[in-house]
């Protein structure tokens, strides 16, 4: 059923919000122009926003936020004991604060729980894709066919907000302001650099070593300094401190799996480009409006692509046979030479340094 917007509220009324995203920490971060659309919109209005635990950090940069309410993490491995309990009393808790609106953006049937036996007043979601059955239809007022597997992940969050509660204007970009973010000790006095994300969880989305090996070292003819940012993960670290090694230490360092998103964002806010693959910090970099190019292989780019930001994508996949052109090979055919024009292009002038 799709339903008329509802009237929005006087100016000067509270208005209480809950937005509903247990998923990774990307798609934490893609939420983050919704919630500024919101506070654009209705300035008196409350958000609070509930995430799986693990992602809330990327969240830190964004000020529309009132209160950030995290839950445990989906992976079983990480699932404390008593998590379900933990949640309960979470639900329980969000109950007592009556909300105006509920928003499902988790499309699952934990944030479907969360949001839909809310209690808010107006509980909305989106039933297009996956479809919902009927019971869990039964707990939400306000609920849209509209289709968004086609548009970016960002429209459809905005999409389901605006439907029911009007949001004029266009959409904003990604949200984590520079007054947020913190300087590593390592950039101080360091105004020439750039930062390159090689690691991710995801085998097919990996570029080759050697592609990174030889772009850094023809970067940094351009450049005075290569910042390496990976996760904690053993292999991202050990990757980056090959490429560092390869490098020389003079000319590149690793963050070594220990800067937080605030730091992280207080190296993009100042760094000359960003070349990373399609992972969180690629959206990082976006939301700092650091110039960036992005590495795709058969992501559904539509989707996942940098949002309103300076950015090339190097993505020879679309529209190739994946049997015949599988992942480790179409990764391998985006050259070193690709992605490092499409840097050259981008390449801002060297901010000073902190």
């Amino acid at each position: 059923m799709n339903s008329a917007p509802d009237s929005p509220p006087a100016s000067d009324a509270p208005l209480r919000l809950l937005f509903v995203k247990l998923k990774h920490i990307g798609d934490a971060l893609l939420l983050t122009p919704t919630l500024v659309a919101v506070q654009r919109a209705y300035p008196n209005a409350q958000s609070w926003v509930v995430v799986r635990e693990g992602t809330e950090g990327i969240l830190a940069g964004c000020p529309a936020i009132h209160r950030l309410v995290t839950v445990a993490a989906v992976e079983s491995d990480r699932r404390p004991l008593g998590s379900l309990w933990r949640d309960t009393q979470t639900w329980l808790a969000l109950r007592r604060e009556r909300f105006d609106y509920a928003f499902e953006l988790t499309d699952g049937d934990r944030g479907r729980w969360l949001a839909g036996m809310s209690g808010a007043r107006v509980r909305c979601v989106n039933t297009f894709h996956p479809p919902m059955n009927a019971w869990w239809q039964w707990w939400f007022n306000r609920r849209s066919e509209t289709p968004w597997t086609q548009g970016h992940r960002v429209e459809k969050d905005h999409g389901l907000v605006a439907e029911f509660l009007p949001l004029p204007g266009e959409i904003p970009p990604l949200s984590f302001e520079r007054s947020r973010s913190t300087e590593p000790d390592f950039l101080h006095g360091v105004a020439d650099f750039a930062v390159f994300h090689p690691g991710t969880r995801w085998v097919k989305k990996r570029w080759p070593k050697a592609h990174w090996l030889e772009l850094g070292r023809r970067l940094l003819e351009r450049v005075g300094k290569i910042v390496v940012s990976c996760g904690p993960d053993a292999d991202e670290r050990a990757l980056a401190a090959k490429l560092v090694a390869a490098w020389g230490p003079e000319r590149a360092v690793s963050a070594d799996g220990r800067l937080n998103w605030a730091q992280l964002a207080g190296c993009l806010h100042r760094a000359r480009v960003f070349v990373g693959v399609d992972t969180a910090a690629m959206h990082l970099a976006a939301a700092c409006q650091c110039p960036l190019v992005a590495i795709f292989g058969y992501s559904v780019v539509s989707q996942w692509r940098p949002w309103q930001a300076p950015c090339e994508l190097i993505n020879l996949a679309a529209g190739r046979d994946r049997d015949e052109f599988p992942d480790e090979k179409i990764m391998r055919l985006q050259t070193p030479e690709l992605v490092l024009a499409a840097a050259e292009r981008l390449l801002r002038p060297a901010q000073s340094a902190g």
